[in-house]
């Protein structure tokens, strides 16, 4: 988010909750982001939800509505950038659930199904809103972060996972299908909404990417967590950044499941132009195309 910002040459965007309710401190953008946000309604109090932030842009724009009039609100809306990533949470929480059994194979296709139909909704109220602008992040490869595969390794006593990178294949064939269900969700709804611009950004191939040819973009460790302890990073979580290695640049992943600055940067040039990782990271066209592109 932080990245895509600083190409759209705008500055920190202040999270929803510290805003005062004036109208200044909204026009130049709102986060909504959480630590720790499912698509689906979450067991837990720190969790927030899809719904959850929906009801925080609806706030605000009707806020647009009150303060800047009914007219200059809606060519505002309509010419803003929403930015949506969601769906890594909800995948953490299934496979953590499910280490302890085997995953059920039928239950992929319906869980990414039901996450896809939320995701599906939620563009359309926000077109209801005169919404007209908006970026969809995929989920990067869960089954290649540190957690994840101290996990599977714990489960299944090292067993071979059947993956030339390392990763969980079982674990990122799930993510996979989510990913490629909500393009093609996204590409009927560029067909049916008039004058909706809706982009998808592939994280998990920009990833894995990486993953597969981490010397080229100069990575040194594709497996461990910079910031953790034991084995790949990942017995121990990332308590204070003084746990950090001491060359965070030469490592993929941060933490548990959240990569390094290092990634998002290139991540977030792919997605600006094209360029850096792959060139069609974003479909159907690039943020920055998307970004100047007269609405």
């Amino acid at each position: 988010m932080a990245n895509a910002a600083e190409k759209m040459g705008l500055p920190y965007t202040a999270p929803f909750y510290r805003q005062n309710g004036s109208i200044e401190g909204l026009l130049s953008g709102v986060n909504y982001g959480a630590a720790e946000a499912t698509i689906m309604s979450p067991n837990s109090l720190s969790h927030q939800c899809l719904n959850d932030q929906l009801r925080q842009v609806f706030e605000t724009l009707q806020l647009f509505e009150l303060q800047l009039g009914r007219e200059s609100a809606y060519h505002f809306i309509r010419s803003s950038i929403f930015y949506i990533s969601f769906g890594k949470d909800d995948y953490i929480g299934l496979f953590l659930r499910n280490f302890s059994g085997v995953m059920a194979k039928n239950s992929g296709h319906e869980f990414a199904q039901i996450l896809v139909n939320q995701m599906v909704n939620a563009m359309r109220n926000l077109y209801d809103l005169n919404v007209r602008r908006v970026i969809y992040m995929g989920i990067l490869p869960l089954g290649c972060t540190p957690s994840l595969l101290l996990e599977w390794h714990v489960h299944t006593a090292g067993g071979n996972n059947n993956d030339g990178t390392g990763c969980v294949e079982e674990i990122n064939e799930r993510v996979l299908q989510y990913n490629i269900m909500l393009e093609e969700e996204i590409i009927r709804l560029n067909e049916e909404l008039p004058d909706a611009q809706i982009v998808f950004c592939d994280l998990y191939q920009g990833v894995k990417k990486i993953i597969t040819h981490p010397q080229f973009y100069g990575f040194e460790d594709a497996r461990s967590a910079c910031c953790g302890l034991g084995l790949y990073g990942a017995e121990i979580g990332c308590l204070s950044a003084d746990m950090a290695c001491n060359t965070v640049s030469s490592h993929v992943w941060w933490d548990f499941y959240s990569s390094t600055p290092e990634v998002n940067s290139l991540l977030a040039d792919s997605a600006w132009s094209g360029e850096a990782l792959l060139s069609n990271i974003c479909r159907p066209t690039t943020v920055q195309d998307l970004v100047y592109t007269p609405t």
